[in-house]
């Protein structure tokens, strides 16, 4: 019992870690909230932590909760990475728009835009490609969103294929499939932390080499 006069010390504040943002359910944010959680777990704990009860608990909601949106992690980890892929080719249509004119710079401006968004979206990414990515035979639009991503890549290459500038005798999507690769691996290992160099440098450098390798054959 409290004596007069006398005021009892204060509990210290609990430290919250994660995202910091309110309880969002009632006011119709849940899913964000549960992505947002998603992407915080993904990246400071590697997607084998995520389920929907530990992103339900840093979003701050029940555990019954994200069982209204998502079916199960499976299903959190193709909305992460939807989002993702629709993100990415945002990234690569701006920075692809910067060259109206010129369909070789187009290209390898989508070729920056992709690693840009890698190092920029690291979370994202290791869900869209990583050894745990979502699992896209289960998602339509998931799947949907990752063809035209590609297909993006294989339109530029077509315009510069039409413009004497890439080799034409190749299929557009095996070229789009040589360059994704490439650009991929070196996104991949800026994201990993193994190539310790400044981003923009070495997707300059990977886009310049590798669009100088698939243009027309000589002789």
């Amino acid at each position: 019992m409290r004596q007069p006069g006398r005021t009892e010390p204060r509990k210290p504040r609990r430290q919250r870690h994660g995202p910091r943002h309110p309880n969002r359910y009632h006011h119709g944010d849940l899913p964000r909230a549960l992505l947002d959680a998603a992407l915080h777990i993904v990246e400071t704990e590697g997607t084998a932590a995520l389920t929907l009860r530990a992103a339900a608990r840093l979003a701050g909601v029940s555990q019954a909760a994200p069982y209204r949106h998502f079916a199960n992690k499976e299903a959190i980890l193709a909305a992460v990475a939807e989002e993702g892929f629709g993100s990415l080719m945002a990234a690569m249509a701006r920075a692809a728009a910067a060259f109206p004119e010129s369909p070789l710079e187009r290209l390898r401006a989508v070729g920056v835009g992709y690693v840009t968004f890698a190092t920029d979206h690291p979370s994202h990414f290791r869900v869209m490609f990583g050894r745990e990515m979502a699992d896209r035979s289960a998602s339509a639009s998931l799947r949907q969103v990752a063809t035209d991503t590609f297909n993006m890549v294989a339109d530029v290459i077509s315009d510069c294929q039409r413009a004497g500038l890439v080799r034409s005798e190749d299929p557009a999507e095996d070229l789009a499939l040589t360059a994704w690769s490439s650009v991929h691996g070196v996104s991949a290992l800026l994201v990993d932390g193994v190539l310790d160099r400044p981003v923009a440098d070495v997707a300059e450098m990977v886009t310049r080499d590798l669009f100088l390798g698939l243009g027309p054959r000589q002789g």
